[in-house]
């Protein structure tokens, strides 16, 4: 029996490191679509200047396919110029999790499409949105396995009691970018 990863064409993974103001993001992708970004864990908030870096690729630059090259302008939209971000295509994703049929899949792109900028949504709300009310635990789950945080905004889930519950980049990094949100969201009000 052959197995699906010897049927699929190794992918040819390649990477990039963008500065941000929550720090360095790492991602990683193929032609076919985005891998994932790994978050830096912050120690600390950053302050007025840092906060309102430029986000530049640092590493990467020359090798990146358009998913990286789609990610990389999504990122820089998200942390710079948030009203261009509904114009931007969300870029291919190419990560086994997100391939395979699964409740975890459904939970992740659930989040994505439903929970726009600037919104929070609790864990039993996101079950209810994905289809199973009884669930709650299981997007928690969910939250912790996605690959492609801040793009597939798992910060956006936050616990029934209004506290911000667990983060995979860390809680400082989880209240920085709600922050980030509902501050962008305010001026884009006015």
């Amino acid at each position: 029996q052959v197995n699906s990863k010897q049927r699929e064409p190794q992918c040819k993974e390649k990477h990039a490191v963008l500065l941000s103001p929550v720090g360095k993001l790492e991602i990683s992708g193929c032609e076919t679509g985005l891998h994932e970004i790994k978050l830096p864990k912050m120690s600390r908030l950053p302050s007025g200047a840092e906060s309102s870096a430029a986000c530049e690729v640092c590493e990467g630059a020359e090798e990146m396919t358009e998913p990286l090259k789609q990610c990389t302008a999504w990122l820089r939209a998200y942390f710079c110029e948030p009203a261009r971000m509904a114009s931007l295509p969300v870029p291919a994703f190419h990560h086994p999790l997100l391939q395979q049929d699964s409740f975890t899949r459904q939970v992740l792109w659930t989040l994505l499409r439903d929970v726009k900028f600037g919104e929070a949504v609790s864990y039993k709300q996101l079950a209810d949105l994905a289809g199973n009310s009884r669930a709650a635990r299981a997007v928690g789950g969910a939250m912790r396995s996605n690959p492609i945080p801040i793009l597939i905004p798992c910060h956006r889930v936050i616990c029934s009691s209004g506290q911000t519950g667990n983060y995979g980049g860390g809680n400082l990094m989880k209240e920085w970018l709600l922050s980030h949100e509902k501050r962008q969201k305010e001026k884009l009000a006015y």
